[in-house]
């Protein structure tokens, strides 16, 4: 038995763990957190593109905007304190971004109106505009030029995935946040209506409190519990072009798919949607899905050497809203998942709630989520 009086033990080492590891580190009080990989950050919280954005915000629940908000709002300074503190750069960017399909042009504006109030623009601010040719070839002027209309959003930016897992890996242990990996939790052991303590294959590990945010393998650790929950693992393969730095510089969108251009010239394109599993495979059908999707927005790419292919596996959600809540039956247990293809830039949110919920757990009754949307249904 592991007894390290331990306030909150935290399983899943993904990005929502870790940030809300952060949190209670912050406010002081002692986090494990138990992780099934060889190193923590290595699922969808790795594999992801990294866009601090929903990819078409309007076509989410409000519930979801709120906690972008959040994202938005912090994100610049959430880096720069990483980067200061570990001297990883998590490579911060306000790259801005180009959605080339406008059919949905009068949802996306009425968003951006309450999304703007919300972020305290100003009214002659403009988060989301529509642009012709002209304005599309100043900002990127190699886009193909089959593309006459964009919406631009150019306050949205963008961090690199694995460079801000590792930052925030190394800052957690600085603050005495201990990292157990390759140690994949198999059983929740109940009594009395609380988790009593939880079972590896090197033994049980008990705490006060315990946090389930364990991305697409939630649903399946919180079966011990009786509890159902409908998150199940969605593939997403992604692309790497090399090309040279400053080629591409906008976030570019058409069709659901992206390209990412980072600081030192690679591109990123993705990503597919594939209910397969817990399969992580790459399939050469997706490669040339991908190519084909970034070559018809950025010509050039055609003869740009692809030098990745990778998938992640996220935890797909009903309609990309995460459960963020008490367990209903268990006194001490919170759960944090469903976050689908948002983690990145709703997971500071979701991760700030998870830690008022635990640091107030005396107060239960009087604690709530922000909003019912987030809840266990």
């Amino acid at each position: 038995m592991h007894r390290n009086n331990i306030d909150t033990l935290v399983i899943g080492g993904g990005i929502i763990g870790l940030l809300t590891a952060r949190e209670l580190a912050l406010a002081g009080q002692s986090v494990t957190v138990l992780e099934r990989n060889p190193r923590a950050g290595l699922e969808s919280s790795w594999a992801g593109g990294g866009i601090l954005s929903p990819l078409y915000p309007w076509r989410y629940p409000d519930a979801v905007t709120d906690l972008s908000v959040i994202g938005h709002l912090e994100y610049p300074k959430l880096a720069a304190e990483l980067l200061e503190a570990t001297g990883i750069d998590p490579e911060y960017l306000r790259s801005g971004h180009l959605i080339l399909d406008t059919e949905e042009q009068s949802q996306a504006t009425s968003w951006a109106k309450k999304f703007s109030k919300k972020i305290s623009l100003d009214s002659k601010t403009k988060y989301l505009s529509r642009i012709g040719r002209k304005e599309i070839t100043v900002l990127e002027p190699e886009l193909s030029e089959t593309f006459r209309a964009a919406l631009w959003l150019p306050y949205v930016g963008q961090v690199r995935n694995p460079r801000i897992m590792k930052s925030l890996i190394k800052d957690l242990i600085q603050r005495g946040v201990q990292i157990v990996t390759d140690m994949p939790v198999e059983k929740i052991n109940l009594s009395a209506g609380k988790v009593v303590n939880v079972v590896t294959r090197e033994g049980k590990w008990s705490a006060e409190n315990y946090l389930v945010a364990a991305g697409a393998w939630s649903a399946t650790l919180l079966e011990d519990t009786g509890l159902s929950l409908a998150i199940k693992p969605v593939r997403g393969q992604m692309i790497l072009f090399k090309t040279e730095p400053g080629r591409l510089n906008r976030i570019i969108m058409n069709n659901g798919k992206y390209l990412i251009p980072r600081k030192d010239g690679h591109i990123v394109a993705g990503s597919t949607l594939e209910y397969v599993g817990f399969d992580k495979s790459t399939t050469e059908d997706a490669c040339h899905l991908l190519m084909r999707e970034a070559v018809s927005m950025v010509p050039f790419l055609e003869k740009t050497p692809v030098v990745s292919q990778w998938a992640g596996l996220r935890p797909g959600s009903e309609d990309g809203t995460p459960t963020i809540d008490w367990h209903p039956h268990l006194d001490n247990l919170v759960i944090c998942s469903g976050h689908f293809r948002n983690g990145i830039i709703i997971g500071l949110g979701s991760a700030r709630i998870v830690a008022s919920l635990l640091q107030y757990r005396s107060l239960k009754q009087a604690v709530s989520t922000p909003t019912n949307a987030y809840r266990v249904k």
